[in-house]
């Protein structure tokens, strides 16, 4: 006689298959310093369809620290705006020490505790353990968490609590910006292709 227990366990992919509708909640400072620890840059437009895999996009939120008179800045946002994101900002605020910093994990538990009964699945990429609680929240109202983060700034207490959990170096081909060489065959005034195209085979090596 089968367990019965058996007869209830799904493969990885048939899970990926059944995550109805996503929301995805993107801690911006975290995923920036993971990015830094990996030596990538992050391609956003990549990110967002690595992370919805297929599945029913509701909304993908980034909520992010800004220096109102950092323009370069201002520009990524607008562009984040236009290209899927609801982008939640607030100011940076100095500390003692001079850095600079904001705290967002607030407004990411408020929204993802808020917004329970309109998605199935919640794509959490932070690995801030303050958001533990938040996330054991929502799975109690039914709903599905994946967090992304970098291992080695991941909380365990999140991970726990979390249904599965992807090391964001297992993905960073997925979602990273192409090698700057890649775009060295556009047409350039006054010079040839042929010393790029050498270039272009070297820094792949």
């Amino acid at each position: 006689m089968l367990n019965p227990e058996s007869e209830t366990v799904f493969t990885p992919q048939q899970v990926l298959e059944n995550r109805g509708r996503v929301a995805i909640f993107i801690d911006g400072s975290n995923l920036f310093y993971a990015a830094l620890q990996l030596g990538i840059e992050i391609d956003y437009s990549k990110l967002l369809c690595r992370l919805t895999s297929g599945s029913r996009l509701l909304r993908s939120f980034f909520y992010t620290g800004v220096d109102p008179t950092n323009e370069k800045q201002q520009g990524f946002l607008l562009w984040m705006r236009r290209n899927g994101y609801r982008v939640i900002a607030k100011d940076l605020i100095q500390l003692p020490d001079g850095s600079k910093k904001a705290n967002l994990d607030v407004e990411i538990a408020v929204d993802m505790i808020a917004l329970a009964g309109s998605y199935d699945t919640a794509v959490l990429v932070s690995g801030d353990g303050d958001l533990a609680y938040a996330v054991d929240a929502v799975s109690y109202r039914g709903v599905r968490v994946e967090v992304v983060s970098l291992r080695s700034m991941t909380s365990d207490s999140l991970i726990n609590v979390a249904d599965r959990y992807i090391d964001l170096d297992t993905i960073k081909e997925d979602v990273q910006k192409a090698p700057r060489s890649a775009y060295t065959y556009r047409p350039l005034s006054g010079i040839t292709l042929a010393t790029p195209e050498v270039d272009v085979d070297d820094e792949k090596y």
